[in-house]
């Protein structure tokens, strides 16, 4: 009689493999303000695949004046859990666990490998540019005005990119605190991500991004019917709302709910308070 025909295990995705496979380091970031370390990830659950990881443990984030000590991790992982729950995809699979260093953020890596210096322009280059004039010009969102030495200055302007304008909802919603150029990574087939999202969920206004050039008009179809499902992912009972209390705080989760429910009042890309710096510096 013929062996039983053998039916594969179901596949990890990557969040199951971040989350349970073996972490190995191999390299530091070394730009970073804060520990990461790029790492790969592996499971017997899984053979033959390997991930790419940033691995970034609570033990190397440096203290904040504004922001709890040792909560970095955690509000990139609040991040995530939002970005899902938008439906936009906006920000890699990311998960809390234990590494080598002790409990910390793991996330998918996008785009080329750490040690790949082939020379290309930085991740997200071609969305933000420093032009001449008042204008922006036709594609170009107008942000502020920069100095660019010699006492010359330039106009910063962003890509009319309605992946851009995903992720200036996004940031809205979780209060980026620092949305850099170098925050914006485009991985295959021209997907955008955003990383680096440590700084957010705080209960006071701290929005600071490089994503101003839709600020008083009016949300796209798509991002209404986004947040009206953000806001029913955040009521009590539901899931989000049980994730983001595991994460942040009573009151961060509360507050994250007044944004949801303040930008759908008004149906309006929200505009620099004037009560904190608008803009990240350095912006890159």
């Amino acid at each position: 009689m013929p062996a039983p025909e053998r039916i594969p295990a179901r596949s990890l995705t990557d969040t199951e493999l971040l989350a349970r496979g073996e972490l190995t380091v191999r390299g530091r970031i070394r730009e970073a303000s804060n520990a990461v370390l790029y790492c790969s990830v592996a499971s017997d659950d899984a053979p033959g695949r390997t991930l790419s990881c940033v691995y970034k443990p609570v033990a190397g984030e440096r203290p904040l004046w504004d922001f709890p000590d040792g909560t970095l991790a955690q509000r990139e992982v609040a991040a995530y859990e939002v970005s899902e729950a938008l439906g936009w995809g906006l920000v890699p699979p990311t998960v809390l666990r234990d590494g080598p260093y002790g409990q910390g953020m793991v996330q998918l890596w996008i785009g080329p490998p750490a040690d790949d210096d082939d020379g290309d322009p930085a991740p997200g280059a071609e969305l933000l540019a420093l032009v001449d004039g008042d204008e922006p010009g036709d594609g170009w969102k107008a942000v502020g005005f920069a100095e660019v030495g010699e006492g010359r200055t330039a106009l910063l302007v962003h890509a009319d990119d309605e992946r851009l304008r995903r992720l200036a909802v996004f940031d809205a919603v979780v209060n980026n605190a620092d949305r850099k150029g170098g925050h914006l990574v485009v991985g295959a087939g021209g997907r955008l991500y955003g990383i680096d999202h440590g700084v957010t969920f705080h209960v006071e206004d701290k929005l600071r991004t490089l994503l101003w050039g839709w600020a008083g008009e009016k949300f796209t179809d798509e991002a209404v019917v986004g947040l009206g499902a953000l806001r029913e992912a955040l009521g009590e009972g539901q899931a989000l709302a049980g994730r983001l209390a595991e994460l942040v705080t009573p009151a961060e989760v509360e507050a994250t709910r007044a944004r949801v429910e303040a930008l759908l009042a008004s149906g309006r890309h929200p505009a620099p308070s004037g009560e904190w710096p608008a803009i990240p510096w350095p912006p890159v």
